[in-house]
């Protein structure tokens, strides 16, 4: 499940994932939220607090993930992740290869630290 949390405004997004990310969390939430900031502010900030109930991508949604970042990988001026598993430090350097903007990781316990990155 994906959560817009409060903070979000403008051009930042700001999103808690709880459970098993379903290909509807994309279809219905994630994407048309970042295309309506892509189309209306051209440039994306994206914030994923993973948290402690993250249980996983179903494996639609990862490639929902996958697919969005690629078509648009020009449009992400910041994309960041608050905890999460090791392999999702592992997928984020990856991404960083493809991705134009800034990309960065950050420990649960930095989470406030995050917050104040996405909107600097």
């Amino acid at each position: 499940m994906i959560t817009i949390l409060p903070e979000s405004h403008k051009n930042i997004l700001i999103v808690q994932a709880g459970g098993k990310l379903t290909d509807s969390d994309y279809q219905n939430i994630l994407i048309p939220r970042l295309e309506f900031i892509i189309n209306n502010f051209k440039k994306a900030r994206l914030l994923l607090d993973m948290g402690d109930q993250y249980e996983g991508w179903e494996a639609t949604a990862l490639w929902e993930d996958t697919h969005f970042g690629l078509k648009h990988k020009n449009d992400f001026e910041k994309m960041g992740v608050i905890g999460g598993p090791k392999w999702v430090d592992w997928g984020m350097k990856i991404i960083s290869l493809v991705i134009q903007g800034e990309i960065r990781n950050f420990p649960i316990e930095k989470r406030a630290e995050a917050m104040k990155w996405i909107v600097s």
